[in-house]
């Protein structure tokens, strides 16, 4: 049985939490995947071409960031990632399908 990435937030806590906090929302596809679409206000950073540390380096680092990809697996490693960098609220909100 497959059981996919850890999401750290459902896409209703995600939204409730983006609501009242606000932060960064990162789409960790690559560019022409995201050229297909993207949720609003997100910021497209290439998890497979390396693009996040350069990215990330002028984010604040205790502002919410909220990664997704297309299933879940890139962005739950580029969250993993901003975490091991000392970023203190960082959530993997998982696919882009579940989150539409």
């Amino acid at each position: 049985m497959f059981f996919g990435p850890k999401v750290d937030l459902t896409p209703q806590a995600f939204r409730e939490a983006f609501e009242r906090d606000g932060g960064t929302v990162v789409d960790c596809r690559t560019a022409g995947e995201a050229a297909g679409g993207m949720i609003a206000g997100a910021v497209n950073v290439d998890w497979m071409a390396g693009e996040m540390q350069r990215a990330s380096a002028s984010w604040d680092k205790n502002t919410p960031v909220y990664c997704y990809c297309r299933s879940g697996a890139r962005s739950g490693a580029a969250a993993q990632f901003l975490k091991q960098q000392g970023f203190t609220r960082v959530y993997n909100i998982g696919g882009l399908s579940s989150l539409r």
